[in-house]
């Protein structure tokens, strides 16, 4: 494998884990009565966020959760609750009336407001919904391939993470075009189906992370249905 076959696989198997077009309506939800300018400035913080924190565990891999004892599987069950719980605020139509209280306490502050907005976000939905387990993991597998080609590898790497970043930021830019074609009451019912798909996606979470982590507690055909 060549560093530029390298550098097209990361990219696609990172991008698809973030999959930044698929939760674009989960920032439009988020962002709900922000000034499109706010918007934007959350989407270059969620960037930067997503961008150092990767590039964090592609250089340090899981020797960060060994140093505190958490294994991966533990990571994912964790992951996969405070998914629920953002799923479940979907679902009952609860997540978008925090954000309109939270919009009247530091409305019109520019800068500062979109700084506290995305203080909000970063958990659950810049992690571990964009950065998850699976990206952490898949970041770190690739890490260990980078290592034949020594500093060219993990400048690729890099490279890699900060294209998936940028592709997130550009896709989150677009959610004001999004949120005007589906309408409120479309936007509604699309952050409710996705609240639901979250809480099965948790439920799978926990089940792979259970799965993982004992011996024939939950079947593996359950924790993975679709893999080959």
């Amino acid at each position: 494998m060549s560093p530029a076959d390298f550098a097209v696989n990361f990219f696609v198997a990172l991008f698809a884990l973030i999959d930044p077009i698929g939760t674009v309506p989960l920032f439009a939800a988020a962002t709900v009565g922000v000034k499109s300018k706010d918007s934007r400035l959350i989407a270059v913080y969620i960037a930067f966020f997503i961008l150092f924190f990767l590039t964090f565990f592609y250089f340090s891999g899981l020797s960060l959760l060994a140093f505190f004892g958490i294994s991966l599987p533990a990571f994912r069950m964790a992951g996969g609750i405070i998914l629920f719980l953002l799923g479940l605020d979907m679902v009952r139509g609860t997540m978008a009336g925090s954000v309109e209280a939270d919009e009247e306490t530091v409305a019109g502050e520019g800068r500062a407001h979109a700084r506290k907005r995305f203080e909000r976000m970063i958990v659950p939905f810049a992690m571990p919904l964009l950065i998850g387990p699976g990206a952490i993991s898949t970041v770190i597998i690739y890490a260990s391939e980078a290592k034949r080609f020594g500093l060219v590898g993990a400048a690729v790497g890099v490279c890699v993470i900060a294209a998936t970043a940028l592709s997130t930021m550009l896709a989150f830019w677009a959610s004001p075009l999004i949120t005007r074609m589906l309408g409120k009451i479309g936007l509604t019912i699309v952050v409710r189906v996705l609240g639901l798909i979250l809480c099965a996606l948790a439920v799978q979470f926990v089940m792979i992370g259970i799965a993982d982590s004992t011996h024939d507690v939950i079947l593996r055909k359950a924790a993975a249905p679709y893999a080959h």
